[in-house]
């Protein structure tokens, strides 16, 4: 089952990456539905809802010298007024300063594939912007700013599900954030780029082909804890002080 999956992921990059397929308008119909659970969940459905697995945090970084960027949305909550946007707080971390943060998501373009992987689930993206600010009152804060692109699939039930179908396949990702962080005090401004199992425009960090993998140059920039847990054989350094405790939950 594993191994047809993955066949089938690898044909489904292929026509994502190459030539894109044909969709259908979807921001009518996505007013009648909370989507929030896709920004906020902890575990995946995958191999068509037979299989339930941990989500992975986020993977990110901030400026040209890919510093790790942590970040986390501790609740998403949609807006009664306008469907269309969703209130979200979270918190940061860089390095270990932490900053709680506020703002919002606003959709702005929902599409549906005009021919599924997997009928008679109906595949889908929403596409839109997201403003988040930090807490001003804390240590080196700043402002949040760009664009995200979130994928996800309709059951039989009508129920929004975050589509990791193909969770198997080389180069999954879902939750793609990209833009900016911009200081407060400095407005320097720096890139700041996020998402689940990959990152977006993350060519010179990321050197891995089935998954996310970082290159020697940059491990130490806040890297080392994902390069031990992910990279290496546990059984090379479970002795390690350095091991990261993958139940670590910085953000509470």
């Amino acid at each position: 089952m594993r191994r047809i999956l993955i066949i089938v992921g690898l044909i489904i990059s292929g026509l994502v990456y190459g030539q894109q397929p044909e969709t259908t308008d979807f921001l009518t119909e996505i007013n009648k539905y909370d989507i929030s659970e896709l920004w906020t969940l902890t575990k995946l459905k995958i191999e068509n809802d037979t299989t339930i697995v941990e989500r992975q945090e986020p993977l990110g970084y901030i400026g040209d010298s890919f510093q790790r960027f942590y970040i986390h949305f501790i609740s998403a909550i949609q807006n009664p007024t306008d469907k269309l946007k969703y209130f979200i707080y979270g918190k940061t971390r860089v390095k270990e300063n932490i900053c709680s943060f506020q703002g919002e998501i606003v959709i702005k373009e929902a599409r549906i594939y005009v021919e599924g992987d997997i009928p008679p689930l109906k595949q889908g993206f929403v596409k839109g912007a997201y403003e988040f600010y930090e807490n001003s009152k804390q240590k080196e804060t700043g402002k949040l700013v760009g664009n995200f692109t979130t994928n996800f699939y309709i059951d039989e039930k009508g129920n929004f599900i975050y589509d990791a179908l193909i969770f198997a396949a080389d180069g999954f990702n879902n939750n793609q954030f990209e833009g900016i962080w911009t200081s407060y005090k400095s407005k320097e401004t720096r890139k700041c780029n996020w998402g689940d199992y990959r990152i977006p425009d993350s060519k010179g960090l990321d050197c891995g082909a089935g998954e996310f993998s970082v290159v020697d140059k940059y491990a130490a920039n806040g890297w080392i804890p994902y390069v031990l847990e992910h990279m290496m054989n546990k059984k090379d350094i479970s002795n390690s002080p350095e091991f990261p405790d993958s139940n670590d939950k910085w953000w509470k």
